[in-house]
Formats: C-alpha cells, structure tokens, sequence
C-alpha cells in the first residue's frame, strides 16, 4: 500500500514499534481516534517497523487493545529510514499528518494524546470541519 491508494483522504500516519515504550502508551490513543474520527475522509494509518514476522506485532496490538486500527507493516524499516533521511523521523513513534492531496501538514516526533480534545480538533481543522 501507499499514500497514493489512499488519496482523497486525510491520513494521520504513524509507525510504531513493539520495542518502543512511548507507543504501547500511544496505540490505544490512536485506536479510540480511529474509531470515533475514522470517515470516507479520514483515517489513522499505523505502520509496524519491527524487523521478523507478524507474531510479536500482533500480540502488542491484542495486549494493548488495539481493535480498530488497520494492520500494517514495514519489516525493512524503509519507510522509516527515507523519514530519517529526510528529517522528519528522528525516533519512535513519528507521525504525519497528510491532507487529501498526499502533502504534509505536520509532523511530530514522540508521543501524543491522539484521543484527546487537542488532537480531535487538529483532525477536524485539517478536514475542513
């Protein structure tokens, strides 16, 4: 998959790993933004790095709750290696938000309330709403 199967919609695309403390915190936040905000027009796209196959994934994702979010996967961390390259990852979590024409409107580095008034608001200012 890539941004441009997506196109049309606002994404907030973040990748995590199972290894990174600050996302187990942060999944369940993404989760519960999935499930209330998730639209034709939008959705949380959150992209696993682990290295090896889809057990310990998985069970991260079963161990924290996760049920909403899709399942996705970068196992050769390039996604996260052209972020880096690029400035724009500097460690786990790191998430983008990108509009419906496939452009950047922000970007962090670290973890976020993403179920939280702050984060709900950033999602409706990006959709117009």
């Amino acid at each position: 998959m890539t941004l441009a199967d997506l196109a049309g919609k606002t994404v907030l695309l973040n990748l995590w790993a199972t290894w990174c403390a600050p996302c187990r915190a942060e999944m369940p936040a993404l989760d519960a933004l999935q499930k209330e905000k998730g639209s034709a027009a939008f959705q949380v796209v959150a992209v696993n790095v682990d290295a090896g196959d889809d057990v310990k994934p998985k069970k991260f994702l079963a161990d924290t709750g996760v049920h909403t979010l899709g399942y996705y996967r970068d196992s050769t961390m390039t996604l996260f290696n052209d972020l880096k390259t690029r400035g724009l990852a500097l460690g786990l979590p790191v998430t983008m938000l990108i509009d419906g024409e496939g452009c950047l409107i922000a970007h962090m580095n670290g973890p976020a309330e993403w179920a939280g008034p702050d984060a709900k608001r950033l999602v409706e200012t990006a959709l117009g709403s």
